[in-house]
């Protein structure tokens, strides 16, 4: 059974940094793109970062470009999203999904979806 576990979101002061991670059990992970989804109140879920099954390639919306970076260890089964100079905007929930397709910005290239971790950022 594939699992995708979010953590390490919370509530930031805007201007501050968190470090999300996504565990993965039941998928040959190394073979994987993994993605980052976020979804606001209200609003659709979006694109928000991608890395290659090597971590040789990433792609990144142009919102948190400069901002956020995504990393891997496939020794640990796992994914990041190093997300700094938060503002409220990046207030949401967010997703690891897992793609044997590609870095795509397109949900339904998305294989498997964990449950999500919220991230709020206040003012």
């Amino acid at each position: 059974q594939v699992q995708l576990v979010e953590s390490g979101g919370g509530l930031v002061q805007a201007g501050g940094s968190l470090r999300l991670s996504c565990a993965t059990s039941g998928l040959t992970f190394s073979t994987y793109t993994m993605g980052w989804f976020r979804q606001a109140p209200g609003k659709e879920r979006e694109f928000v970062a991608a890395i290659s099954w090597s971590g040789g390639s990433t792609r990144y919306a142009d919102s948190v470009k400069a901002r956020f970076t995504t990393s891997r260890d496939n020794a640990k089964n796992t994914v990041y999203l190093q997300m700094n100079s938060l503002n409220f905007e990046d207030t949401a929930v967010y997703y690891c999904p897992a793609s044997g397709i590609s870095m795509s910005v397109i949900e339904r290239r998305y294989d498997y979806w964990g449950q999500g971790t919220q991230v709020t950022v206040s003012s």
